[in-house]
């Protein structure tokens, strides 16, 4: 099994998107913008259809969709007085109706519509390994400079902006670094899925960590196992890998559940 070229590089992919997915999601469920990834996701289909219907690869357009619906629900929401989840509805069904239409509009490609739609990290190939390398680089690498700086953001918005921190500039960069990995993501997951990367880890080491320092490191593990090990289970059992992947991380979620639960019964004091 991993002797064979195509299930390396979907363990690899795995083991790069799955824990930077896990580390990210921290800062979006706290910031409550997991309907902006599935915003993002969502729309991105218009890009697949786009790159088709052009002969390019898909996974180009689909990224340069993907900024362009990112700064336009950026710019929306300071030049309009929408509700930011308007923006974000009115954008996703917009770009996803378009993406329909395109397809309709192509002959053939069904089995690409449903490789992004459900995700297929099985065919992924080696540029697209060394693409979620680079994004992976690059993502770490500024969330980890200015981690102090989007915790205090995450927080307390005000007073990151009275410690004279760039907010407008934080969160610009932070929007952008989140959908990079989500249109990334796409492959593994798939457009309908992708979110749950984003999601799952975090709310796991929540029912787990005392702290924030314990919740990315929690979730950051909970992205490993369920990126790898859902691949394995797909391989083994012949499972679609996109729902495999969710699938292993719902588990998990289980899993600390249950354990929050008996340590919260255990704390709980008894009465007399």
């Amino acid at each position: 099994m991993l002797t064979e070229p195509y299930m390396q590089r979907a363990l690899l992919i795995a083991l790069l998107l799955g824990p930077l997915c896990g580390f990210l999601g921290v800062f979006v469920t706290a910031r409550r913008m997991a309907f902006f990834s599935d915003t993002v996701a969502h729309s991105a289909l218009a890009g697949v259809a786009m790159g088709l219907a052009l002969g390019w690869d898909p996974s180009w357009p689909m990224l340069g969709v993907s900024l362009v619906v990112a700064l336009l629900i950026l710019w929306l929401k300071e030049k309009t007085e929408l509700l930011t989840d308007t923006i974000m509805a009115l954008l996703m069904s917009g770009f996803m109706a378009a993406g329909v239409v395109g397809f309709s509009l192509l002959k053939g490609f069904r089995a690409e519509l449903h490789r992004y739609l459900f995700g297929d990290i099985l065919s992924v190939g080696p540029a697209e390994v060394w693409l979620a390398l680079g994004i992976f680089v690059v993502v770490n690498l500024v969330l980890f400079t200015r981690l102090s700086a989007l915790t205090l953001l995450t927080v307390q918005e005000d007073l990151a902006h009275v410690s004279g921190l760039s907010v407008r500039g934080l969160n610009f960069a932070f929007v952008i670094l989140l959908t990079l990995v989500v249109a990334i993501s796409i492959r593994l997951l798939g457009i309908i899925l992708v979110t749950s990367l984003l999601v799952i880890p975090p709310a796991t080491a929540r029912n787990l960590a005392s702290n924030l320092r314990q919740e990315i490191l929690l979730s950051l593990l909970v992205g490993v196992v369920g990126g790898v090990g859902g691949v394995l289970l797909s391989y083994q059992f012949d499972l679609p890998c996109g729902p495999t992947i969710v699938l292993t991380c719902v588990a998990l979620f289980l899993i600390s559940l249950t354990f929050d639960q008996i340590r919260r019964a255990l704390q709980r004091p008894v009465q007399s």
